[in-house]
């Protein structure tokens, strides 16, 4: 019997270089670097595409607050190139295409780098991708792996639509409203998984439950984790931005933090009830599993039980003695095949009136 392999693991292709290498650990196809430009104020809003980086360094210089998306992490150069037109330390420039980076903010005396994970449904896959902004004065540069899916759809809108207060906001503001869609996507996420527990709780209880409902017990137990990798650190992320001394975040702005605080302790506690729920279902789908076996086993048992005096007096009078008075009557086949009957039927009733059956 061959072997089955287990499947390879991926791994970090940056160990033992450098500190502050760039190099892209993802495994997305190689895909031209996409940048866009949102530059608004409280009067006027440009929304532009650019092919090359250094077309956007103006606009991060300018009066207004811009907001430049660059979705494609394979173009190390590109970005090493705008990170070091804006003075950004060489671990910031490894983070961003490093997507092995755990959740994080790092303060600097001018900008503020933080790592988060964005987490959706993409054909009923959870898919995690590694996001990283920079916020610096007038500016918030927006680093992701996907270029053709975020979360930032509805918020795009709102700033070129001008609902809602962002762009009469600085780019403190800015900044909470991307990390507040990404967060109000873990929402969402936390919804399907809760609609999937439900789903398989009730199939634990309907007959015709499929029977390796365990496999996807397992398949959403890896799912709950791995958005529990992602999500746990948020807490501090936004604590640590909510408590912040730097100038570049105003104190009107940090009210809004607090509550994106609130909104992750929820996702937070979410996550948690979610495990503890995917765990219970493990346990309940084992005790049904057994309980149907012992079923099975007490109808076999009650079955071979009937048939026990059956098989006795079957045996007793096909035994080959020349002296057996039974049989040589002319009604005793019929008498014998008669009490055999009434034995059994004698024995269903027992066996229902002790609720056996």
């Amino acid at each position: 019997m061959k072997k089955k392999t287990r499947p390879e693991r991926k791994r970090r292709r940056n160990i033992g270089s450098v500190p502050g290498t760039m190099t892209y650990t993802g495994v997305r196809p190689q895909e031209e670097t996409r940048i866009e430009l949102i530059d608004y104020d409280r009067d006027r809003c440009t929304h532009k595409l650019f092919d090359r980086v250094d077309e956007v360094l103006s606009f991060c210089k300018g009066p207004g607050t811009s907001w430049v998306n660059v979705s494609g992490l394979q173009n190390v150069k590109a970005i090493e190139t705008l990170g070091r037109q804006l003075n950004w330390h060489p671990l910031v420039l490894e983070g961003i295409v490093d997507i092995y980076q755990r959740p994080k903010v790092d303060e600097f005396e001018d900008y503020l780098f933080v790592v988060f994970k964005m987490l959706y449904y993409q054909d009923e896959k959870l898919i995690i991708e590694h996001l990283s902004l920079v916020m610096g004065q007038g500016y918030v540069i927006t680093f992701q792996e996907e270029p053709q899916h975020d979360v930032f759809g509805d918020l795009r809108k709102r700033i070129t639509e001008n609902r809602g207060r962002v762009r009469s906001e600085k780019s403190d503001y800015l900044l909470f409203v991307l990390l507040d869609a990404v967060v109000d996507h873990y929402f969402l996420v936390a919804e399907t998984l809760g609609d999937k527990l439900e789903d398989i709780e009730d199939q634990l209880f309907e007959d015709s439950a499929k029977q390796d409902l365990s496999k996807d017990i397992l398949v959403l137990k890896k799912e709950i984790l791995r958005m529990k990798r992602s999500v746990f650190p948020v807490r501090e992320i936004v604590s640590r931005i909510e408590k912040t001394n730097s100038v570049l975040i105003g104190s009107q702005v940090k009210n809004f933090y607090r509550d994106l605080y609130d909104h992750a302790i929820q996702v937070v506690e979410y996550i948690e009830m979610y495990r503890e729920m995917t765990m219970s279902l493990m346990e309940m789908y084992m005790s049904t599993i057994s309980n149907r076996m012992n079923n099975v086993m007490r109808v076999l048992t009650v079955i071979a039980t009937i048939f026990i005096p059956l098989t006795f007096i079957v045996g007793v009078y096909g035994m080959n003695f020349d002296h057996m008075p039974e049989l040589h009557g002319k009604y005793n086949y019929f008498v014998l095949l008669g009490l055999m009957l009434l034995i059994f039927i004698g024995m269903l009733i027992y066996f229902r009136r002790k609720k056996w059956l």
